[in-house]
């Protein structure tokens, strides 16, 4: 979803831009502080912050339970969010990165915890022959925010 123009969902893909893209991958099953801190330090690398929305199916794959909102809503919550440019679903089945293909981001910002998934970026750049800059992002109050306390 886009701000300013909730009812484009493609536009994004083939509008030219200017500046660094960078992407952030998440559930965000309810947005607090600690996502936004993790929205603003992604921020520091470029101009464009794409949030990629975990899909619900995948939710249950990784954390093994259902979000409490729905994919569309999470979508919605994020792209709310002041510094975050768009929100994206994700690929609806693990590993595949074809949202990442149509995004061409510059960089990937990743987040503290997700260690699986940059294993799983890695192999995936090896596997496909792509490359893009990865940052590894610093925890924010991680004994309080951290998703699987919440």
């Amino acid at each position: 979803m886009e701000k300013g123009n909730p009812s484009s969902s493609a536009n994004w893909r083939t509008s030219a831009r200017q500046g660094k893209r960078v992407v952030v991958f998440g559930i965000f099953d309810g947005i607090h502080d600690g996502h936004r801190d993790f929205f603003r330090q992604a921020k520091e690398y470029g101009d464009e912050l794409v949030a990629i929305v975990g899909r619900d199916e995948i939710c249950m794959q990784l954390k093994n339970k259902k979000p409490r909102y729905s994919e569309n809503e999470r979508v919605e919550l994020v792209a709310k969010e002041e510094l975050v440019d768009k929100a994206v679903l994700g690929d609806s089945k693990l590993s595949t990165y074809s949202v990442l293909v149509q995004l061409q981001p510059d960089v990937i910002c990743l987040g503290y915890d997700q260690d699986k998934l940059q294993e799983d970026l890695k192999n995936w750049f090896k596997t496909n022959d792509k490359k893009f800059a990865v940052h590894r992002l610093k925890p924010y109050k991680p004994e309080k925010f951290h998703s699987s306390l919440l």
